[in-house]
């Protein structure tokens, strides 16, 4: 059934700090009865996916446009053409990103700011970060073609390196610049923006003021399964979730494994698969959306006849509430102390990463669930357990996400799909929000 129900969908698919936002009015009707071409979204949507195509593959075979690639390049240029077909002149930025705006009839008013991405990982889907971008190429030509003036100016993005997050943070003023002598897909990453028209010499010009635009919008297939399990075509987005990321160390005694008795051995792997262990207790023992990983593990000397004298271990945990990761966190620290004792062994934990979370705007969430149901769309509150460019965005005025289902919550590989129909909603969805928080 399951199979069937994916070949099915398969086979549709290939035939601000400090600066308050202004008080956003409702539109004159609950709904603009303007609907976005779904046909041309999806022809769109499969256009794309031919740049970094396997070689001999379909659609169904996912994507691997790397940021900097050639097929990143060339996918570019295509949503560049795109975005010109809607009436719009794209202009990249030296971090990347690619701006087309919509005058509005409010020339100083600050501009309702909206995109996604289309770069993918490795071996990715042709949904992740598109369906965000494309949709907002459609809206705007949707607005275009029935001469639709807004008050404020809009503007879309297309954000540079999503997936290292490159171009929204150098937008928010909070790109690391060291990352650009690091080698990305075989490129230097400086070098990887000069090749998709960007300028590492004049970054700083990148940054948006804050006072420059007045919410930020993302449309983004969800990458979980909350809303495929539920039946519900649309997520209104609590926050972006915060992450701890943990390293560690585990000190024993490598020993021959045939003549070291098992009560004297200090094994560093047994203490190791105690503590993975450990971290699924604590993050599975309370009810909540919290998340556990140990997702890198290495043993030395790994060697089949030789007690594990080393091991480490990275930790990762994920929830809306940085205080409820902080203290699994610190339940975790004391649980590898006991663990060390009964092992006879040395554990080191050392905190080496924190991403606070981004909450998005209760304004905007109600707005989105405004729009949906306009529409008859039915929709839930969840929270994003993976990291978007509106992260970076909610630094600099308030923020909001919407989310569309993934079939069976498979993200970031081939099968990853989300059908026609409710990527036609997720844009439907982004033009009429985009309406309501315009105040029309």
């Amino acid at each position: 059934m399951l199979a069937n129900r994916r070949e099915l969908l398969y086979g549709m698919a290939t035939a601000f700090a400090g600066f308050a936002m202004p008080r956003l009015g409702a539109s004159k009707k609950a709904q603009s009865g303007l609907r976005i071409n779904a046909a041309r979204l999806k022809r769109r949507l499969e256009d794309l996916s031919v740049y970094g195509r396997p070689a001999g593959g379909t659609f169904a075979d996912g994507v691997s446009r790397v940021a900097y690639s050639d097929a990143d390049v060339a996918g570019r240029n295509y949503a560049m053409k795109a975005m010109r077909e809607a009436g719009l002149q794209p202009r990249i930025d030296p971090a990347g990103n690619i701006f087309g705006a919509r005058a509005g009839m409010a020339a100083s008013a600050p501009r309702i700011l909206f995109g996604s991405h289309i770069d993918s990982v490795p071996n990715g889907g042709n949904f992740d970060g598109d369906v965000g971008s494309m949709s907002a190429i459609e809206v705007m030509q949707t607005f275009e073609e029935n001469h639709v003036t807004t008050k404020h100016p809009l503007e879309m993005v297309i954000w540079s390196n999503e997936e290292n997050l490159v171009g929204s943070p150098a937008a928010a003023g909070g790109l690391d610049e060291s990352v650009l002598s690091r080698v990305y897909n075989g490129i230097r990453m400086e070098d990887g923006l000069r090749k998709i028209g960007g300028d590492p010499t004049r970054l700083a010009e990148a940054r948006l003021a804050p006072h420059s635009f007045c919410c930020y919008l993302e449309l983004h297939i969800e990458q979980g399964g909350t809303l495929d399990k539920s039946k519900i075509p649309i997520g209104v987005v609590e926050g972006i979730v915060s992450i701890d990321e943990y390293e560690a160390e585990i000190r024993g005694f490598a020993n021959h494994a045939g003549t070291t008795p098992m009560p004297d051995r200090r094994n560093a792997l047994l203490a190791a698969a105690k503590l993975i262990e450990a971290v699924q207790d604590a993050v599975t023992r309370e009810p909540g959306r919290q998340v556990g990983t140990v997702g890198q593990l290495q043993v030395f000397p790994n060697a089949h006849n030789v007690v594990p004298g080393l091991a480490r271990l990275s930790i990762e945990l994920r929830d809306l509430s940085a205080e409820k990761i902080a203290r699994l966190g610190d339940e975790i620290q004391r649980k590898a102390q006991e663990i060390a004792r009964e092992t006879g062994t040395e554990v080191h934990i050392k905190k080496v990463d924190h991403d606070p979370p981004a909450m998005a705007d209760p304004e905007i969430q109600a707005k989105i669930e405004q729009a949906a149901a306009s529409l008859g769309l039915k929709t839930i509150r969840l929270p994003s357990g993976a990291g978007h460019d509106a992260q970076w965005m909610a630094r600099l005025a308030p923020m909001g996400m919407i989310f569309v289902p993934s079939l069976l919550g498979i993200s970031h590989a081939p099968k990853e799909l989300t059908s026609w129909e409710d990527c036609a909603n997720g844009a439907n969805v982004l033009l009429e929000t985009l309406l309501l928080l315009d105040g029309r």
